[in-house]
């Protein structure tokens, strides 16, 4: 049954296939995603846009408002200052499962930041 979303942070310019590779990294099955979500302004990011559809899920958008309200283990002052939320990543994937349990907390690697969260 799919029940996961992955939260996905990313640097501007950062290509699909590291935004792939960051989501195989911590989801064994593929057909267990429900959706990537991620900061509102990154949803029509193409790296973003090409990984969710090579994975057959929509992309959710949140604004940095919405995310900074959403407690997460690992919050991050450079993310902050970047983008006005202390989480991306954790958070999206919080918000985009209606609440879930971060199951994975933030990963990053290649400019790549995911989390994973199980829905509600």
């Amino acid at each position: 049954m799919a029940d996961l979303v992955v939260g996905v942070g990313l640097r501007d310019g950062v290509g699909a296939d590291a935004v792939l590779d960051a989501v195989a990294e911590i989801v064994d099955d593929p057909t267990d995603l429900v959706a990537l979500a991620t900061l509102d302004r990154k949803v029509t990011e193409s790296s973003v846009a090409t990984a969710a559809a090579e994975l057959g899920v929509p992309v959710l958008g949140f604004s940095a408002e919405e995310l900074s309200v959403v407690h997460v283990p690992n919050p991050s002052g450079r993310v902050a200052a970047e983008t006005g939320t202390p989480s991306v990543a954790e958070a999206a994937a919080v918000l985009g499962s209606d609440g879930g349990d971060l199951v994975v907390h933030k990963r990053a690697r290649n400019g790549v930041t995911v989390a994973l969260a199980r829905t509600v």
